[in-house]
Formats: structure tokens, sequence, C-alpha cells
């Protein structure tokens, strides 16, 4: 039997607190998992896979940061099954918690030249615990916010909760632009690990944010009428299966649009296109600055126009631009460079990532049921976009043309537009 649905009840200053809190655990955890991403072809190769081929060290610095999103469905199952079980709020704070100390941690290893082959394996075991987090957090953020936001402008709140996924792309990429720039020795030494050490500040801001919210009124309703399932993700799996299919096909393409215009991009523009890596960092950050104005302004667009129309649009122009992407690159020009990396993150991303975090608790239609659901089903399908770098690398080695990452990325796109066009609207419905 559908459950009767419920209007949002909390107060304005608790919709403040959420949205905030949001924000700042967002930033920090996509400065902690991006920053990885961009530091790690520039230094990674030489400090922990110094041993390795040219292109076996690619691989396998892209291989670690693809097991951040391997780590990510474990982590959307725990944290999911405890969020639709105890709450949102605790698993919040678990979630903040893990990747502040995971990406400090990083930027306390030793070399391999320190300690041989434990210094990758631990890098692993970092960027997992990293994944792991990120899991939770991506999923959990939304949620509060969804069930905390009023009918009608969930996806303006929520998209003030994914400024903080743009501003955490800006520090990262700042942070990075400014290691890529420090004289090699200086860099390989001890540059490279100032970033990640900040995070350990960052962290504890984001801490004292998280203790401030309350749990949402829709799931504490759910609690008091004691309807929690005994393995809500189950359960989710039975009687929204349509939700979590959605979710998977549209994300694995979403996760891929961030690889192949950052992190791809990143190895591949100056190893095989003659880009400079400090171009393609300064469009990054240019990019992410203008995210963080289109992120609020697309969610208040989706309340008014419907969210699919905005996530098909950011499909399509993103599927057109690829071909234009590569030659812009490949050009030699700064500036065309600059100008090529930052528009996915300024537009073509953004009017994506400002409407997902509202649409994709909404199509779970029970919150007994919608952080295990949505928690496994966008961070399975984050996985396999996030081995779309490894695959990018092999797929051109192959063939030798950027045609084929190219086509590589269209198929992903197909599938999502036919799951976009077979999808219901959900702007207009209220929350249970």
């Amino acid at each position: 039997m559908p459950e009767a649905p419920v209007l949002s009840t909390a107060p304005p200053a608790q919709r403040r607190r959420v949205a905030f809190s949001g924000f700042v655990g967002t930033t920090i955890e996509y400065f902690d998992f991006l920053l990885y991403g961009l530091i790690a072809p520039v230094v990674f190769e030489r400090l922990f896979f110094p041993n390795s081929s040219s292109f076996a060290a690619t691989i396998s610095v892209l291989g670690s940061y693809a097991v951040g999103y391997a780590a990510r469905p474990l982590g959307g199952v725990v944290f999911g099954h405890f969020g639709d079980r105890t709450g949102r709020k605790p698993m919040m704070f678990a979630s903040l918690v893990t990747m502040g100390l995971a990406t400090t941690l990083t930027g306390l290893l030793p070399s391999y030249a320190a300690i041989g082959a434990w210094a990758p394996v631990l890098l692993v075991v970092l960027r997992f615990a990293q994944g792991f987090a990120l899991g939770g957090e991506t999923v959990g953020a939304n949620i509060l916010m969804t069930e905390n936001a009023p009918t009608g402008r969930r996806g303006l709140f929520n998209g003030y909760v994914q400024v903080g996924a743009a501003l955490g792309s800006v520090l990262a990429s700042l942070a990075a632009a400014l290691v890529t720039r420090m004289d090699a020795p200086a860099m390989l030494a001890w540059g490279w690990r100032v970033p990640f050490l900040c995070s350990a500040v960052l962290l504890l801001v984001g801490v004292y944010v998280r203790l401030r919210i309350d749990e949402s009124a829709v799931f504490t309703r759910v609690v008091a009428e004691r309807r929690t399932e005994r393995v809500p993700l189950l359960t989710a799996l039975r009687r929204e299966p349509r939700a979590c299919l959605t979710v998977f096909c549209i994300v694995i393409t979403e996760t891929s649009m961030l690889n192949v215009f950052t992190v791809f991009i990143l190895t591949f523009g100056p190893a095989e296109l003659g880009a400079s890596p400090a171009a393609i960092l300064d469009g990054v950050l240019i990019g992410n600055v203008v995210g963080i104005a289109a992120n609020p302004l697309f969610g208040r667009l989706s309340d008014r126009v419907g969210r699919r129309p905005l996530i098909a649009a950011s499909l399509v122009i993103a599927a057109l631009y690829t071909p234009l992407f590569f030659p812009m690159v490949a050009s030699g020009d700064t500036a065309l460079v600059v100008l090529a990396v930052a528009l996915p993150p300024a537009l073509i991303q953004t009017m994506l990532f400002g409407v997902e975090g509202s649409f994709y608790p909404e199509l779970f239609r029970s919150a007994r049921l919608r952080f295990s659901g949505l928690g496994l089903s966008r961070q399975l399908a984050g996985a396999l976009g996030g081995l779309f770098p490894v695959a990018a690398t092999a797929v051109f080695a192959v063939t030798g043309g950027t045609w084929s990452v190219i086509a590589l990325y269209g198929g992903l796109t197909a599938i999502s537009l036919i799951t976009v066009a077979t999808a219901r609207e959900t702007h207009r419905e209220t929350i249970a």
C-alpha cells in the first residue's frame, strides 16, 4: 500500500541548517575525492609506481583512482541500510569523518622509496575508504535536504547543496594547480601533501556543522510508527525496482561525463594531445567557479519546468560536445584548451548535477527504503562510471583514435536518454 505523503514541517531555520550542512559536507567530500584524481596523474606515478612503464604507471594511477568508485557501492549499501534503520543524521556524521581521516592520512603516506610495495597498497586502502565514505555522503545529504524542503522548492534547496560539489571541485582544482606550478623537487618532496593535510581543518568545520542539524520529520515519523524495514535494501529492490534502474542508468553517464572532461583529459591531454596540464587545471577551476552560481539556478528552473527536460538536455549537449572537445584540447592554443575544459563543469554537467540532487530521492516513494535503494543504485552505477578513464585509455590504445572514446561515451548516453524518456516526472510530487 502506498504511504501517505507528508508535507515538510521543518521550520525555516532547520531547512537553512540542513542546506548549509549539506553544502559544507559536500564541499569537503568533493574536495577530498577529486583532489586525488587531480594530483594523482601528476605526482603519484613517480612516488608510488616508479618501477612501471609509462603506460603501466598511467593505468595503475587511474586504477587506484577507480578504486574509490569501486568502494562506493559498499558505502551505499552500509550507509543506506543504517540510514533507513537508524536515521540520516548519524550516517552523515560517520561518512564525513571517514572521508576526512582517509584524506588526511593520504597526505602522511611514505613513498615507494621509503617503504616499498606497502606504499601503493596503503594508497589504495585509503582511496577505498574515501570511496566508501562518498557512497554515503552523496546520497544522504540530498535525501536529508529533500525530506526537509517544501514541495515546489526541493530543486532550489538541493541546488544549494550541490554548490558544495562545485566549490569542492574549485578548491581541489586550485590546490592541484598550485602544486603543479611548484618546482618538481619541492612538489614531490612535500608540496603534494599540503592539500591532503588541509582536509583535517575542513573536517573539524564539517563536524561542528553536522552536530547542529536535526533528523528529518519524514523519517522521524517512520521511526515513531515503527515502520522501519529489517533489510530495507531487499525491500527496495522488490518494491521500487524502476526507481533503482532509472538512477542506475543515468548515473553511469553522469559519472562518465565528469571523468571524461576532467580526470581522463588530465592524463590523456598532456600525454597524447600535447595539452598543458596547467591549462587543463585552469579550465577545471574556472568551470567550477561558474558552476557554483549555476547549480541553484538549474535547481530552481527544474522546480518550474521539471527535472527530466534539464537532465535530457545535459546528456544530449554533452554527447554532441565530445567530438569538439578533443580537437579543442589538441589545438595547442592555451585559451581554447581552458575554454574546452571549462564549459562542461560551468554549464553542461551542471545542468544535470544541479537537478539530480532532488530528482533521484524523489523517485523513491517510501522513506523506509529511500536511502538503501538510492545508495546501491547510485553508487553501483558510479563505480562503473568511475572505470571510464581506464576504459577510455584502453580503447584508445587499441584503436589509436579519439573516435573510439567518443563512441564509448555516446553509447552510455543513449542508454541514459532512453531511461530519462521513460521515467516519471517528480517535481510536483509530495514526499512520503
